[in-house]
């Protein structure tokens, strides 16, 4: 993984962190709120209970008032029938009335005010509550969205980062193709064409002294370098493009290349299932390239001892599978420069084909390809 990787990580995982921390947070308050909400509920109907008691009591202190002034107003009317005494007591007891009757209106009044001040305030904590809880559904989207979404972008990134590597790749290896075809054109055929036009030359001078033998003896080797540098030509057009491929088909040209890789490889067995219809060359292309690669793969990396090379091919798809006992290698860790892989996958991808390899450390290696025909 690159640093700028590490970095986009790094800074998503912060969000992440922040955001769940950002959600908790909200759900705490939430559930404060609804303890608050249920206290405050249970308290209003405590409430609601003492209202309607201090309301009874309220105007049963209204009708002992306006009773007890009735009583004083009679007695205060009559001094002469009542006495002083009983004129003191009425005005006592409609003084003592009258003042419970006044605290009990006050204590009426903050019961009201109280049991409106719950009212309202539960109604702020139900909006409360149902703002976080939508607020918690928001922040539940945006953690899957920074989970899932952004590591998906993540996982895009890497890709096309890889793509990019690939592509480069490709270019350089063309490049280097271009070399090497330049090194062995010129050390090749190249040289040996120059030196047949010097010795036909030589062949010219010899014949016009009149030494015949010596002259005929000389075109003989010309035509071994010739029939030579026909060879190296044809040799270096076959690793280009194999000339079986187009002529013979798959199957023959798949022998063939076996056949040539016995000085690298000696136990490389082929076995294969096949109609005998041709398929179109963009498919036989591929395969070869794919199952050489898988071949190169398991010679030149996995110290296999022996390779399995398998085909069917049907009206359908095509299957391969190709399968050594070689160290293996740890599918989790990517290597630097497994551009061969990459390449594979995107000619797989090209025809809708599948590609599984499965590979462990010290037990093989197995390439498993899936292609359609179409």
């Amino acid at each position: 993984m690159s640093l700028k990787e590490q970095h986009l990580d790094t800074i998503i995982q912060e969000m992440v962190d922040t955001v769940k921390n950002s959600k908790d947070e909200v759900f705490h308050i939430a559930e404060e709120s609804r303890k608050e909400y249920e206290n405050l509920k249970n308290e209003l109907e405590i409430l609601k209970e003492k209202v309607i008691i201090t309301i009874e009591e309220s105007d049963e202190l209204e009708r002992q008032s306006k009773l007890a002034r009735n009583r004083l107003s009679v007695v205060s009317k009559n001094f002469k029938i009542y006495s002083e005494d009983v004129i003191r007591e009425a005005y006592d007891h409609a003084h003592k009335v009258q003042s419970e009757y006044v605290v009990k209106q006050d204590k009426e009044r903050q019961l009201r005010e109280r049991r409106d001040e719950i009212e309202l305030r539960l109604k702020s904590i139900e909006a409360l509550v149902e703002r976080a809880e939508g607020l918690m559904g928001k922040i539940s989207i945006v953690l899957n969205y920074l989970n899932d979404d952004f590591k998906a972008m993540t996982n895009l990134i890497q890709d096309a980062q890889e793509k990019q590597a690939f592509g480069l790749q490709i270019i350089e290896a063309q490049e280097e193709e271009r070399r090497r075809l330049s090194r062995e054109m010129h050390d090749g055929p190249a040289q040996m064409l120059a030196n047949i036009l010097i010795r036909s030359e030589f062949v010219q001078r010899t014949y016009q002294k009149g030494d015949t033998d010596a002259a005929m003896n000389e075109l003989r080797n010309v035509r071994a370098l010739v029939r030579t540098s026909l060879q190296e030509v044809r040799r270096i057009i076959y690793d280009l493009r194999p000339m079986a491929l187009d002529d013979l088909g798959l199957i023959p040209t798949i022998k063939k290349y076996i056949a040539t890789l016995e000085e690298q490889h000696d136990n490389i067995h082929f076995n294969y299932r096949s109609q005998d219809d041709r398929l179109p060359s963009k498919y036989e292309v591929a395969l070869f390239r794919l199952i050489q690669e898988s071949i190169q793969n398991a010679i030149k990396h996995a110290n296999a001892k022996r390779i399995d090379v398998k085909l069917e091919v049907t009206r359908d798809s095509v299957n391969a599978l190709i399968k050594d006992d070689g160290i293996g290698f740890d599918r989790t860790q990517k290597k630097d420069k497994s551009f061969g892989l990459i390449g594979m996958g995107e000619r797989i991808e090209m025809l809708d084909g599948e590609l599984t390899i499965d590979s462990e450390k010290n037990k093989g290696t197995k390439v498993w390809i899936k292609i359609p025909i179409n």
